[in-house]
């Protein structure tokens, strides 16, 4: 059994998309049909940058979302090759599950690119700039990163946004209640913990503004039964029915990622092998949560074409 799995925030740079575009047709009238739908030309700030302006919450969703799309396109597209046909499940990590969900037709291209341009303004809106932090936790289990959030909430935020496997657990809320678990997770032996370079303190709490103003425009988008199920990052288990969907990316912009349990639950579930695309930072990822797994990354056409080959 087959996975195929669409990164989030953090996966962007500068060139993102520029070589595939320049080779195929397919790619670029993905680029074009988001550029389009946000009434910008997203396509020229992934080629040429400035960094700072991809990395604005607002562009980077939307665009990591293109970029993952744009690849599977052309796989679909040039490599003859279905999702229905060849992966039981989609998945993605924070806004790759709205990728996921694009790539199984929940969600058309354009309102995905909508709603995650939405996602990022609302998320950058909900917290002043500096108020929050997130920090991620190198060498600690969940289970004592929500015991350290505990600790050092003391009345403010502090809460495990990402349970990203391998002994990474990252944290989110009030910036001095991060801080304070930084320095409780030395004292309990966590390897190490460091402050992350991001814009808010993303799925915590203090997102449910964000929230509120998803739930709207999550109510009146236009959300199908995906071509397979969808494993969400709040319940670590499989979605298909379009309200459930909704309801859970609500849940999803407070909520932790529970992308160690999702791993953990297609795997039990018999998937052996996952396909990444448009970065190459799941990968890793599921690789120390299923060692045994079958990974593969896809960024370029020349592993497009390899890709299509094996399938």
């Amino acid at each position: 059994m087959r996975a195929f799995l669409f990164p989030g925030q953090g996966s962007q740079a500068v060139g993102m998309g520029a070589d595939l575009a320049a080779a195929s047709v397919h790619a670029r009238a993905v680029f074009e049909e988001v550029d389009e739908a946000l009434s910008q030309k997203l396509s020229r700030l992934m080629a040429e940058g400035p960094a700072e302006d991809l990395t604005l919450t607002e562009n980077a969703q939307p665009a990591i979302m293109a970029n993952a799309l744009a690849t599977l396109r052309v796989l679909e597209q040039e490599g003859g090759v279905r999702l229905a046909d060849k992966a039981e499940f989609v998945a993605g990590h924070s806004l790759g599950e709205y990728s996921a969900l694009c790539a199984a037709q929940a969600l058309d291209l354009s309102t995905t690119a909508r709603l995650l341009r939405l996602r990022g303004e609302a998320m950058q809106a909900a917290v002043p700039i500096g108020a929050g932090a997130m920090a991620a936790l190198l060498g600690a289990d969940f289970a004592l990163a929500e015991a350290i959030c505990a600790d050092a909430a003391q009345g403010e935020v502090c809460q495990a946004a990402n349970d990203n496997g391998g002994g990474q657990v990252v944290i989110s809320g009030n910036k001095a209640a991060v801080e304070r678990a930084m320095v409780l997770s030395k004292e309990r032996g966590v390897k190490r913990a460091v402050l992350l370079a991001v814009s808010a303190p993303f799925h915590c709490a203090l997102m449910q503004p964000a929230a509120e103003a998803m739930a709207k425009a999550l109510a009146e988008a236009d959300v199908r039964s995906p071509l397979v199920p969808v494993y969400a990052n709040v319940t670590a288990a499989p979605a298909a029915d379009p309200d459930v969907i909704r309801d859970l990316l609500v849940r999803q912009v407070t909520g932790t990622v529970r992308w160690r349990e999702s791993v953990e639950a297609m795997w039990d579930a018999g998937v052996t092998d996952f396909v990444e695309f448009g970065a190459k930072v799941l990968g890793p990822m599921v690789k120390r949560i299923a060692p045994d797994a079958n990974v593969v990354s896809i960024v370029t056409m020349n592993e497009i074409e390899a890709l299509a080959a094996a399938l």
